[in-house]
């Protein structure tokens, strides 16, 4: 798609505070994006905070996706504080060295991406962003959240979810506009999660449930506890695979001592995401027991590697595979029991190839690549938004939270044309792209997917 006067090639810049070194599903959405708007021709750069101290500055990751590591801490579990206005400088520095066109925001507890979408918008540039999560409407946090997603939404160009269900739920949060929200769901990379029966032990010896995920409260940790033991009890030759740290950690150490479970729960730890696909294969069912997910990649990655799957039916979890190739449960201990002892009972007939070869025809980066690419098309054809209108939209949030965005809005705008007067956009020294990228693009790798 051609959009008149931009160029095919867009320099894209992607901004949260969850990345690279720290993994899950957002971090590893992100990247796959990232490199497939690579292979499509465009530039991609991704903004996000410091991690430990340990990363800091611009880091290069494959085919030339340039990471700045800016000086931003995290508040609590990698989320950064409020940063107000002090982050804009640094922000307006790097978007003109880099030329971008679209500034794309992810996950809705990231004040990072909320923060660079005003100040993008406040300078003219098109932004889009992605919601990751659910969130309710009654306890203190999710109100303030929802409050914050309406001033950040009320001037965005479009909006992408990840599942109907999110779609649904963003929409009444934030008070938007169905039509202005896309549903693009996330995807599994393939050709690195495929099956290896032989990983696994023969089943009528031992066979094994893998639970992997962060060991927090919203992951439904509390049930797997209550659950592990009843199904140890009933089936002497199940054994528990449980991958991935967290608070909740103690409290399965401590029902493994109650119980004697020593040699049948099997604690690894933090598992880094190149050994996901090992830890996986040594199972014959994977259990998720979330209490909320909007979409959850694990249980693709698992359902790809052969494993036959059991989870709760919890918000878009219903939307990532057909009935017959996962079996849902309330989430309540009774109902995962008889969940997982209906899988246990049905694994034998589930060939891993078969589950494989399905999901691959489901899902691919490729295919969510080419319809993110189709929203920023989009976007770009859009007529941009006057002041006034940018204005009239933010006061339009309630007669007093309409009030207080409105005048952010223009001190924001106030800051920003006191930067263009201190430091004229014309004195930014324009970067360079990456090295290989020329040669990259003109590879054939990328003329294969390109041409798709």
């Amino acid at each position: 798609m051609r959009v008149e006067g931009v160029s095919t090639r867009l320099c894209v810049c992607i901004v949260s505070d969850f990345f690279y070194p720290r993994m899950g599903g957002v971090e590893m959405h992100q990247y796959f994006l990232a490199q497939g708007l690579i292979r499509r021709g465009h530039k991609v750069i991704l903004i996000t905070g410091t991690y430990e101290q340990q990363r800091q500055g611009i880091r290069y990751m494959s085919n030339g996706l340039k990471v700045y590591y800016c000086p931003v801490l995290d508040l609590v579990a990698q989320a950064s504080p409020p940063l107000f206005f002090s982050f804009f400088p640094l922000l307006r520095e790097i978007l003109i060295r880099e030329q971008v066109d679209i500034v794309h925001g992810h996950q809705t507890t990231s004040f990072l991406a909320h923060e660079c979408i005003l100040h993008a918008k406040t300078m003219g540039f098109r932004a889009v962003f992605t919601d990751h999560s659910l969130f309710g409407f009654a306890d203190i946090a999710s109100i303030h959240i929802n409050k914050l997603m309406k001033f950040t939404l009320s001037d965005i160009d479009h909006v992408i979810c990840v599942s109907h269900t999110a779609k649904e739920n963003l929409v009444l949060r934030a008070y938007l506009d169905p039509r202005n929200v896309s549903v693009i769901p996330n995807a599994v990379d393939y050709t690195k999660f495929t099956p290896d029966p032989g990983a696994a032990p023969p089943m009528d010896k031992q066979l094994n449930i893998v639970l992997l995920s962060r060991l927090v409260y919203r992951k439904g940790i509390d049930l797997a506890i209550e659950v592990i033991p009843e199904i140890c009890q009933r089936h002497p030759s199940v054994h528990f695979i449980i991958g991935g740290d967290g608070p909740r950690r103690l409290q399965i150490e401590e029902m493994r001592e109650r119980y004697q479970l020593h040699d049948r729960v099997e604690l690894l730890g933090s598992v880094h995401h190149n050994d996901v696909r090992k830890v996986l294969t040594r199972g014959h069912i994977f259990l998720n027991c979330s209490l909320t997910e909007s979409f959850c990649i694990a249980i693709l990655e698992a359902v790809t590697c052969g494993l036959y799957t059991v989870s709760t039916r919890v918000g878009g979890v219903g939307e990532v595979l057909p009935e017959e190739m996962i079996s849902f449960a309330e989430p309540n201990r009774d109902d995962i029991i008889r969940a997982l002892q209906e899988a246990i009972s049905n694994v034998k007939r589930v060939c891993p190839w078969d589950l494989h070869n399905q999901v691959k025809k489901m899902y691919s980066w490729h295919n969510v690549t080419a319809r993110t690419e189709r929203v920023y098309f989009q976007v770009l054809n859009q007529p941009r938004a006057t002041f006034l209108q940018r204005l009239r939209r933010f006061y339009d949030c309630g007669p007093w939270a309409g009030k207080i965005f409105s005048a952010f809005v223009m001190f924001d705008l106030l800051i920003w044309r006191m930067l263009e007067w201190l430091f004229p956009r014309e004195q930014v020294e324009k970067a360079y792209d990456f090295p290989e990228y020329d040669v990259f693009r003109n590879s054939s790798i990328w003329s294969q997917s390109h041409s798709k």
